[in-house]
């Protein structure tokens, strides 16, 4: 009888783990719009455009491509959205003034300054914070999860105990993960 139930502990792990590599992966997609002195297309990606009425991301628009170390070319599928494009860059926080020759728009990225590169630490370490927290969250969901299992006698306490042991375990791994892709992005944006 306890070995079903203690699957339901296992569903419970296993529903919690998937949650948390989500919430790292929306970390990781998240810090690679963080401005470093590099180009790279996910910096303007997933930038709202608007285009004929609606919302649109970049990427949906137009061909985005990285030729050089410190620039970024957009090629609109349709000329028409060059105005627009050009204008949603221009009220993002990119602080960069795109360029076009009428085909194509170029951006040419900046060297950051040690200023710049400090704020964008402190943003840096903002988002690995929500991650931190987003990861938490999983785990209290999962928590109580187990914890009504318990009282719902599904599970004995021995189960509900160990299931709780292995979901703080799981949650110091993906912590832990989250502080390694923050101090790599410190990095990344401190080098100059």
């Amino acid at each position: 009888m306890t070995r079903s139930f203690s699957m339901t502990v296992k569903d419970v792990l296993r529903d919690a783990e998937s949650k948390m590599k989500k919430s790292i992966d929306s970390l990781r997609h998240t810090l690679g719009a963080v401005r470093t002195g590099r180009a790279s297309p996910a910096l303007v990606e997933d930038l709202k455009v608007e285009y004929y009425g609606s919302e649109m991301p970049l990427n949906q628009l137009a061909n985005i491509a990285t030729p050089e170390s410190r620039m970024i070319t957009i090629q609109p599928y349709d000329q028409g959205a060059i105005k627009a494009i050009e204008k949603a860059i221009q009220n993002s926080e990119l602080g960069i003034n795109p360029s076009n020759d009428g085909r194509v728009i170029r951006l040419a990225i900046p060297q950051l300054t040690q200023e710049r590169r400090k704020e964008l630490v402190k943003q840096v370490k903002a988002k690995v914070e929500d991650g931190k927290v987003a990861i938490r969250n999983v785990r209290r969901e999962a928590q109580d999860a187990i914890r009504k299992l318990q009282q719902d006698k599904a599970i004995s306490e021995d189960d509900e105990r160990r299931g709780q042991e292995e979901l703080q375990k799981l949650t110091d791994r993906f912590q832990k993960e989250v502080e390694t892709i923050g101090t790599t992005k410190e990095a990344e944006v401190m080098e100059v």
